[in-house]
Protein backbone atom coordinates (compact mmCIF):
# COMPACT_ATOMS: atom_id res chain seq x y z
CA UNK A 1 0.00 0.00 0.00
CA UNK A 2 1.41 3.60 -0.82
CA UNK A 3 2.09 5.70 2.00
CA UNK A 4 0.57 9.35 1.18
CA UNK A 5 1.60 12.94 2.54
CA UNK A 6 -0.29 15.76 2.07
CA UNK A 7 0.84 19.36 1.69
CA UNK A 8 -1.36 22.44 2.89
CA UNK A 9 -3.48 19.56 4.67
CA UNK A 10 -5.17 22.53 6.60
CA UNK A 11 -6.36 24.04 3.01
CA UNK A 12 -9.33 23.52 1.37
CA UNK A 13 -7.64 21.41 -1.29
CA UNK A 14 -5.75 19.55 1.08
CA UNK A 15 -8.74 18.73 3.45
CA UNK A 16 -10.44 16.85 0.38
CA UNK A 17 -7.15 15.29 -1.05
CA UNK A 18 -6.60 13.58 2.44
CA UNK A 19 -10.55 12.56 2.60
CA UNK A 20 -10.09 11.02 -0.75
CA UNK A 21 -6.68 9.27 0.21
CA UNK A 22 -8.43 7.49 3.10
CA UNK A 23 -11.41 6.48 0.87
CA UNK A 24 -8.54 4.73 -1.67
CA UNK A 25 -7.88 1.24 -1.27
CA UNK A 26 -4.10 1.73 -2.81
CA UNK A 27 -3.43 4.31 -0.13
CA UNK A 28 -2.93 5.35 3.50
CA UNK A 29 -2.54 8.91 4.66
CA UNK A 30 0.76 8.05 5.88
CA UNK A 31 1.12 11.80 6.97
CA UNK A 32 0.24 15.62 6.76
CA UNK A 33 1.53 19.43 7.02
CA UNK A 34 1.22 22.79 6.85
CA UNK A 35 3.27 25.86 7.40
CA UNK A 36 4.91 26.18 10.90
CA UNK A 37 2.67 28.77 11.82
CA UNK A 38 -0.68 27.11 10.92
CA UNK A 39 -3.01 27.14 13.55
CA UNK A 40 -4.14 23.79 12.22
CA UNK A 41 -0.51 21.91 13.19
CA UNK A 42 -0.15 19.27 16.23
CA UNK A 43 -4.62 18.61 15.38
CA UNK A 44 -5.75 15.70 13.58
CA UNK A 45 -6.14 16.23 9.66
CA UNK A 46 -9.32 14.47 9.80
CA UNK A 47 -10.77 15.93 12.60
CA UNK A 48 -9.36 19.31 11.26
CA UNK A 49 -11.24 18.53 7.75
CA UNK A 50 -15.02 17.28 9.29
CA UNK A 51 -14.69 14.30 8.32
CA UNK A 52 -13.47 12.18 11.63
CA UNK A 53 -10.32 11.32 13.19
CA UNK A 54 -7.71 9.79 11.44
CA UNK A 55 -4.56 9.45 13.77
CA UNK A 56 -2.64 11.57 11.52
CA UNK A 57 -1.48 14.79 13.28
CA UNK A 58 -0.65 17.98 10.73
CA UNK A 59 3.06 18.35 11.44
CA UNK A 60 4.66 21.69 11.18
CA UNK A 61 6.89 21.31 7.22
CA UNK A 62 7.32 18.72 5.20
CA UNK A 63 11.10 18.03 6.68
CA UNK A 64 9.42 16.51 9.86
CA UNK A 65 7.48 13.69 8.14
CA UNK A 66 9.49 13.42 4.63
CA UNK A 67 10.62 9.81 5.99
CA UNK A 68 7.17 8.83 6.54
CA UNK A 69 5.82 8.33 3.22
CA UNK A 70 5.95 7.11 -0.49
CA UNK A 71 4.59 10.52 -1.93
CA UNK A 72 3.69 13.78 -1.30
CA UNK A 73 0.36 14.94 -3.12
CA UNK A 74 0.87 18.87 -3.19
CA UNK A 75 -1.58 22.16 -4.24
CA UNK A 76 -0.21 24.71 -2.62
CA UNK A 77 1.72 27.63 -4.02
CA UNK A 78 3.86 27.94 -6.61
CA UNK A 79 6.80 29.04 -4.40
CA UNK A 80 6.20 26.63 -1.84
CA UNK A 81 6.20 23.39 -4.09
CA UNK A 82 9.35 24.27 -5.43
CA UNK A 83 10.79 24.11 -1.56
CA UNK A 84 9.03 20.58 -1.54
CA UNK A 85 10.69 19.59 -4.90
CA UNK A 86 13.73 20.17 -3.55
CA UNK A 87 12.98 18.16 -0.62
CA UNK A 88 11.89 15.29 -2.95
CA UNK A 89 14.81 15.38 -4.92
CA UNK A 90 16.99 14.87 -1.74
CA UNK A 91 14.77 12.20 -0.05
CA UNK A 92 13.70 10.74 -3.45
CA UNK A 93 10.21 10.41 -2.38
CA UNK A 94 7.43 10.75 -5.32
CA UNK A 95 5.43 13.59 -6.38
CA UNK A 96 1.73 14.38 -7.71
CA UNK A 97 1.76 18.31 -8.02
CA UNK A 98 -1.23 20.39 -8.56
CA UNK A 99 -0.68 23.26 -7.86
CA UNK A 100 -1.04 25.97 -10.30
CA UNK A 101 0.72 29.48 -11.17
CA UNK A 102 3.80 27.36 -12.23
CA UNK A 103 6.17 29.63 -14.56
CA UNK A 104 7.77 28.30 -17.53
CA UNK A 105 11.29 28.01 -15.58
CA UNK A 106 9.70 26.75 -12.65
CA UNK A 107 8.27 23.81 -15.01
CA UNK A 108 11.92 23.64 -16.47
CA UNK A 109 13.50 23.56 -12.57
CA UNK A 110 10.74 20.53 -11.52
CA UNK A 111 11.28 18.58 -15.09
CA UNK A 112 14.85 19.11 -14.34
CA UNK A 113 14.74 17.31 -11.09
CA UNK A 114 12.44 14.39 -11.20
CA UNK A 115 14.20 13.01 -14.43
CA UNK A 116 17.18 13.05 -11.95
CA UNK A 117 15.57 12.24 -8.33
CA UNK A 118 11.96 10.89 -8.23
CA UNK A 119 8.97 10.11 -10.42
CA UNK A 120 6.45 13.07 -10.87
CA UNK A 121 2.77 13.44 -11.99
CA UNK A 122 2.15 17.21 -12.55
CA UNK A 123 -0.88 19.02 -14.08
CA UNK A 124 -2.51 21.77 -14.30
CA UNK A 125 -6.21 19.81 -13.34
CA UNK A 126 -6.29 16.30 -12.12
CA UNK A 127 -10.00 15.64 -12.55
CA UNK A 128 -11.13 12.76 -14.85
CA UNK A 129 -13.60 14.68 -16.75
CA UNK A 130 -11.20 17.74 -17.69
CA UNK A 131 -8.46 16.13 -19.06
CA UNK A 132 -11.00 14.00 -21.63
CA UNK A 133 -12.14 17.73 -22.03
CA UNK A 134 -8.20 18.24 -23.12
CA UNK A 135 -8.32 15.70 -25.70
CA UNK A 136 -11.86 16.67 -27.25
CA UNK A 137 -10.54 20.56 -27.65
CA UNK A 138 -7.39 19.34 -29.32
CA UNK A 139 -9.03 16.53 -31.57
CA UNK A 140 -11.95 19.12 -32.32
CA UNK A 141 -9.46 21.54 -32.94
CA UNK A 142 -7.50 19.61 -35.78
CA UNK A 143 -11.16 18.58 -37.50
CA UNK A 144 -12.15 21.85 -37.65
CA UNK A 145 -8.83 23.97 -38.29
CA UNK A 146 -8.28 27.46 -39.48
CA UNK A 147 -11.83 28.54 -40.17
CA UNK A 148 -12.92 28.59 -36.37
CA UNK A 149 -12.17 31.17 -34.08
CA UNK A 150 -11.22 29.79 -30.61
CA UNK A 151 -12.05 31.30 -27.47
CA UNK A 152 -12.06 29.65 -23.61
CA UNK A 153 -13.63 31.35 -20.67
CA UNK A 154 -12.69 30.24 -17.44
CA UNK A 155 -14.39 30.91 -13.85
CA UNK A 156 -13.27 30.27 -10.79
CA UNK A 157 -14.12 31.74 -6.68
CA UNK A 158 -13.07 34.72 -5.71
CA UNK A 159 -10.25 33.42 -3.66
CA UNK A 160 -7.98 32.09 -7.01
CA UNK A 161 -4.94 33.77 -6.83
CA UNK A 162 -3.39 33.23 -10.64
CA UNK A 163 -5.04 33.73 -13.85
CA UNK A 164 -5.80 32.50 -16.00
CA UNK A 165 -6.21 29.42 -14.76
CA UNK A 166 -3.66 27.03 -15.37
CA UNK A 167 -6.32 24.66 -16.96
CA UNK A 168 -7.41 27.26 -19.44
CA UNK A 169 -3.95 27.75 -20.45
CA UNK A 170 -3.83 23.77 -21.17
CA UNK A 171 -7.02 24.35 -23.26
CA UNK A 172 -5.37 26.70 -25.09
CA UNK A 173 -1.95 25.05 -25.51
CA UNK A 174 -4.06 22.18 -26.74
CA UNK A 175 -6.37 23.84 -29.30
CA UNK A 176 -3.04 25.95 -30.55
CA UNK A 177 -0.90 22.80 -30.94
CA UNK A 178 -3.04 20.91 -33.01
CA UNK A 179 -3.50 24.46 -35.02
CA UNK A 180 0.14 24.71 -35.58
CA UNK A 181 0.37 27.58 -33.56
CA UNK A 182 1.79 29.20 -30.40
CA UNK A 183 0.15 29.93 -27.93
CA UNK A 184 2.51 32.09 -26.18
CA UNK A 185 2.41 34.31 -29.43
CA UNK A 186 -1.36 34.03 -30.50
CA UNK A 187 -3.10 33.80 -26.90
CA UNK A 188 -4.88 37.39 -26.11
CA UNK A 189 -6.09 37.82 -22.70
CA UNK A 190 -7.70 40.82 -21.82
CA UNK A 191 -9.94 42.85 -24.33
CA UNK A 192 -10.80 46.44 -24.05
CA UNK A 193 -11.49 49.54 -25.61
CA UNK A 194 -10.98 50.13 -29.74
CA UNK A 195 -8.75 46.45 -30.52
CA UNK A 196 -10.04 46.48 -33.75
CA UNK A 197 -11.15 43.57 -35.28
CA UNK A 198 -10.45 39.87 -34.38
CA UNK A 199 -6.77 38.24 -35.95
CA UNK A 200 -7.56 34.64 -37.49
CA UNK A 201 -5.19 33.48 -35.82
CA UNK A 202 -5.89 34.36 -31.68
CA UNK A 203 -7.04 32.45 -29.72
CA UNK A 204 -8.48 34.38 -26.77
CA UNK A 205 -8.71 33.25 -22.93
CA UNK A 206 -10.90 35.32 -20.64
CA UNK A 207 -11.50 35.06 -16.77
CA UNK A 208 -13.90 35.57 -14.31
CA UNK A 209 -13.57 35.48 -10.31
CA UNK A 210 -16.91 35.33 -8.61
CA UNK A 211 -18.09 34.07 -4.90
CA UNK A 212 -17.54 30.61 -4.46
CA UNK A 213 -17.61 28.85 -8.01
CA UNK A 214 -15.26 25.84 -7.91
CA UNK A 215 -14.32 26.19 -11.26
CA UNK A 216 -16.11 26.20 -14.67
CA UNK A 217 -14.78 26.03 -18.63
CA UNK A 218 -16.10 26.70 -21.80
CA UNK A 219 -14.23 26.42 -25.20
CA UNK A 220 -15.95 27.76 -27.92
CA UNK A 221 -15.20 27.26 -31.73
CA UNK A 222 -17.29 29.55 -34.06
CA UNK A 223 -17.12 29.30 -37.32
CA UNK A 224 -19.71 30.85 -40.03
CA UNK A 225 -23.15 30.31 -39.03
CA UNK A 226 -22.73 27.56 -36.34
CA UNK A 227 -20.38 26.97 -33.19
CA UNK A 228 -19.53 24.73 -31.19
CA UNK A 229 -19.47 24.86 -26.96
CA UNK A 230 -17.48 22.10 -25.45
CA UNK A 231 -18.00 22.59 -21.34
CA UNK A 232 -16.57 21.09 -18.13
CA UNK A 233 -18.14 22.13 -14.67
CA UNK A 234 -16.49 21.19 -11.86
CA UNK A 235 -19.61 21.34 -8.97
CA UNK A 236 -17.09 20.24 -5.59
CA UNK A 237 -13.41 19.91 -4.94
CA UNK A 238 -13.86 16.04 -4.75
CA UNK A 239 -12.75 15.80 -8.67
CA UNK A 240 -9.70 17.39 -8.41
CA UNK A 241 -8.99 15.21 -5.16
CA UNK A 242 -9.83 11.78 -6.31
CA UNK A 243 -7.53 12.65 -9.25
CA UNK A 244 -4.84 13.37 -7.39
CA UNK A 245 -5.45 10.36 -5.06
CA UNK A 246 -5.35 8.14 -8.70
CA UNK A 247 -2.50 9.63 -9.40
CA UNK A 248 -0.66 8.76 -6.43
CA UNK A 249 -1.06 5.35 -6.64
CA UNK A 250 -0.34 4.97 -9.84
CA UNK A 251 3.03 6.98 -9.77
CA UNK A 252 4.50 5.18 -6.77
CA UNK A 253 6.60 2.64 -8.12
CA UNK A 254 7.44 4.85 -11.95
CA UNK A 255 11.00 5.23 -12.96
CA UNK A 256 11.83 8.91 -12.41
CA UNK A 257 10.39 11.54 -15.04
CA UNK A 258 7.91 14.06 -15.64
CA UNK A 259 4.30 12.45 -15.88
CA UNK A 260 0.97 13.87 -16.45
CA UNK A 261 -2.65 13.09 -16.19
CA UNK A 262 -2.67 11.73 -19.94
CA UNK A 263 0.01 9.30 -18.51
CA UNK A 264 -2.48 8.17 -15.27
CA UNK A 265 -5.46 7.41 -17.42
CA UNK A 266 -4.05 6.40 -20.32
CA UNK A 267 -5.14 9.04 -22.43
CA UNK A 268 -1.70 9.67 -24.47
CA UNK A 269 -2.78 6.57 -27.06
CA UNK A 270 -6.35 8.80 -28.13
Amino acid sequence: MTKVIVAGAAGRMGQRISYMVQQNPDLSLAAAFEQADSPAVGKDVGENAGFGTTGVKIAAGLEQVINQGDVIIDFTFHKATMEFIKVAAEHGRAMVIGTTGLSADELATLKTAAEANFPCVQAPNMAVGVNVLFKLVEKTAAVLGDGYDVEIVEAHHRMKKDAPSGTALKLGEMAANALGRDLSQVGVFERNGMIGERTDQEIGIQTIRAGDIVGEHTVYFAGAGERIEITHRAHSRDNFARGAALAAAWVADRPNGLYTMFDVLDLARF
